[in-house]
Parts: structure tokens; C-alpha cells; sequence
């Protein structure tokens, strides 16, 4: 073990464009674990668009404050515990944050059961792959013949819930940035069309390739996306509300959608939701998940940086968009 624990705390919370000035690396003590706590080494960090929204104020979560260590999932191997329920080499999962040793109550991590490759724990067949299924399994509901549509369709959440619509016998159509992500959206996640939202103008675009217009959408951006998809939304559709990334780092007060009357004309239903509302089922997701990624028909791809230092560029990266599939840092063996 080493001798000291590094930790990436917020020098100061942004009040515009996150940098990597707005962290500071700093060396600080182990912990030593109490009374029904865990202490484990961190092998996996989670980078998530949230964790932006995190910074910005009270959400599901404490706002987080300038000094705090960044928080983050994690997946860790466990050192030392004080909890009958884990023991040394234990693989738990928990809110560790950005730093390489983290110390837990018990009850607050999740016990992982070892697999290959260790990355889809934190990927497809964790936090990413359940919020994707069960919102568009369990809200968006796709039907075979219904046109369902993805935004962020490149990233980690929306490229397996677009798969999941298809294993519906829906259409899929997803939206993404920049020409090349969408040919691989098409070409290696299966979707049946994906539009570039930097390109031509969305709305119409939509018109053309959704000409009776949307039944389900699942919306990870929010903004001028969600904009131009309510202005297309056909009767009873169903919205999936599950993040809103172009708002995380905006410069300016949260916007839109702004057409909210779109769903009294088309009698349509939006649902917020957060995978946690989910959590006695997600073993249940799990297992379906993996089932369809030992048959073949549930395409993942992983993004992952190596080092700890690393992870302010990889989350500001990932906040551009740069990552296809789901983004990690690599911070041990």
C-alpha cells in the first residue's frame, strides 16, 4: 500500500467553462476505517456528465464546495473492514470519489462479483447499463413498429438504450456530434439512422427522417436537442428524461425545452427519473444485460484513460463530447 492517498479536490467551483484549473492534486493521509466501515483501493473512476451538474448546486445530492475531494463513483478492491459483510479483496462499488483510497460505511457500497473485463462492472453492467434499461424498458416502453429516438446516442447511456428499442423491433434513430460519431453509431451500435446536431438545421432533418413523427425519447441533452424533438413528437408519445448535459456546463441560466405546449397538442407524457428509483431491480437488469452481451445482440464500447492524473482532461473531454461509449479512468490494477 502506499504511503499517502492522492486526492483531486475543486480548487474553486466554476462559474463558467470547466477547466483543469478549477482542480488541484493534493497528497493526504490513508484513512483508517471505524466502526462498520470499509477502506479499498480505487481501481475504476467513473467519469459521468452528472458529475458537472454536481458543481453547480444541491441536485439529488449535497452540492459539492471548493475543497472537497471530487466526487465520483468508483470501483475499488477492498483493504481493511470493520463490516462483517466485507472482507479484504472484496470488489465494492460506491460514491469514492476522485481520489486512489477511499473509506466507507458499509452500507453504503455495493459488493461486485469479479468478471472480464472488470470494466463493464462499471460500464454496461453497472449504473450506466440499468439507467439505460430501465428507462427505456421500464418509461419509454418502445413497441415494434414505433420510431424511438436517442440523443447523446455515442455515449454510454444512450448507445445501449437505442440498443434496447431495437431488440423492441423499433426504428431508432439516434443524434450525436459530428459526422464520423454518427457513422459509428450507425455501423457498430446498429441504430437506423443518426443525426449530426452541428450540422444542418435539426428540426428539419427530423421531418425528413421522422415523417410521422416520435413515439419515444429518450433525452440525455436537453436544450435546442429537446427543442426540435418536441416540435416532432407524434400522439401519446412517451419522453425519458434522464439527463440534461448541454445544461451542465452552459454558460447561461438553463434553458428549454420551451414548447411545453407540444404535449397538451400530441397528449404526450415526459418522466424524469434517476437509476436509484431502480435499486432493488437492478440485479435483475444485470442479468438480462449480460445475457445479451454473451449472445451478441448488445454491442458496448468502453472510452478508458489511464492514470488518475488524467482525470480532469478525460471529464472535460467527455463534457465536449469527445467519448464513444463509456468513459473510465484506469487508476490501478
Amino acid at each position: 500500500m502506499a504511503d499517502s492517498n492522492r486526492q483531486l479536490q475543486i480548487a474553486e467551483l466554476p462559474t463558467d467553462k470547466l477547466s483543469a484549473e478549477h482542480f488541484r492534486m493534493v497528497e493526504a493521509p490513508i484513512p483508517t476505517p471505524g466502526e462498520g466501515e470499509v477502506l479499498a483501493r480505487t481501481l475504476l473512476l467513473s467519469l459521468d456528465p452528472a458529475n458537472r451538474a454536481w458543481m453547480q448546486g444541491a441536485t439529488y445530492r449535497s452540492a459539492l464546495n471548493a475543497g472537497q475531494v471530487m466526487a465520483g463513483f468508483t470501483l475499488g478492491r477492498v483493504i481493511e473492514s470493520n463490516d462483517p459483510e466485507f472482507a479484504a479483496g472484496d470488489l465494492v462499488e460506491g460514491d469514492g470519489g476522485w481520489q486512489d483510497y477511499f473509506c466507507l460505511a458499509g452500507k453504503r457500497l455495493n459488493k461486485r462479483a469479479p468478471r472480464e473485463p472488470l470494466t463493464h462492472l462499471m460500464s454496461v453492467l453497472g449504473v450506466t447499463g440499468n439507467t439505460a434499461y430501465y428507462g427505456m424498458a421500464g418509461i419509454g416502453k418502445p413497441k415494434a413498429g414505433e420510431t424511438i429516438l436517442v440523443s447523446a446516442a455515442g455515449g454510454a447511456t444512450g448507445s445501449v438504450a437505442g440498443q434496447i428499442a431495437k431488440r423492441a423491433g423499433a426504428r431508432v434513430v439516434g443524434v450525436a456530434g459530428g459526422p464520423d460519431k454518427c457513422a459509428r453509431v450507425v455501423a457498430e451500435l446498429g441504430f437506423d439512422e443518426c443525426l449530426d446536431y452541428r450540422g444542418a438545421n435539426l428540426f428539419q432533418a427530423l421531418k425528413e427522417v421522422c415523417p410521422d413523427g416520435i413515439d419515444v425519447y429518450f433525452d440525455n441533452v436537453g436544450g435546442p436537442v429537446s427543442d426540435a424533438v418536441f416540435d416532432n413528437l407524434a400522439d401519446y408519445a412517451r419522453i425519458a428524461v434522464c439527463g440534461q448535459i448541454s445544461q451542465y456546463n452552459a454558460l447561461d441560466p438553463p434553458q428549454g425545452p420551451r414548447n411545453l405546449g407540444v404535449l397538451l397538442r400530441t397528449h404526450s407524457k415526459a418522466e424524469g427519473f434517476l437509476v436509484t428509483q431502480f435499486e432493488r431491480q437492478h440485479e435483475i437488469g444485470r442479468a438480462r444485460l449480460t445475457g445479451w452481451i454473451k449472445d451478441g445482440r448488445l454491442k458496448y464500447r468502453e472510452d478508458i484513460v489511464d492514470g488518475f492524473e488524467n482525470a480532469p482532461s478525460a471529464f472535460i473531454g467527455l463534457l465536449r463530447g469527445e467519448n464513444f461509449g463509456k468513459r473510465l479512468v484506469k487508476v490501478a490494477e
